[in-house]
């Protein structure tokens, strides 16, 4: 009986175990951020994503004007990343960049008008 009830109690806590690690999964997105201009720029966006929660890893690529993003989907969502990177004062997709953000960039940072 006692080896009996051992193993319905490992059985349930290895499907709450694996169930629970279903939920969080490392993602990479691939977001445009058209206003990126330099070197500058590249470091502004990875510093400030360093800090937020849920993302492992940010690379820049300015020359191709897109954004990398390794995150774990159970701590935050692509839409917060975007949000993230217009709080920088660049555009990220569809979310444009914070107008105070922007304007407290350096100049060779802001888009060509």
């Amino acid at each position: 009986m006692k080896k009996l009830k051992l193993v319905l109690f490992l059985l349930i806590a290895g499907t709450t175990v694996s169930m629970a690690q279903a939920k969080k999964s490392l993602q990479t997105v691939t977001i445009k951020t058209p206003t990126v201009q330099c070197e500058m720029c590249k470091k502004k966006i990875e510093d400030f994503m360093a800090r937020e929660e849920g993302v492992t890893k940010t690379v820049v690529d300015y020359k191709r004007k897109t954004t990398k993003v390794t995150y774990w989907t159970d701590r935050t969502t692509v839409e917060n990343i975007k949000t993230g990177i217009a709080n920088v004062g660049y555009d990220a997709d569809d979310v444009i960049a914070n107008p105070e953000s922007f304007d407290k960039l350096p100049g060779c940072c802001k888009k060509k008008s």
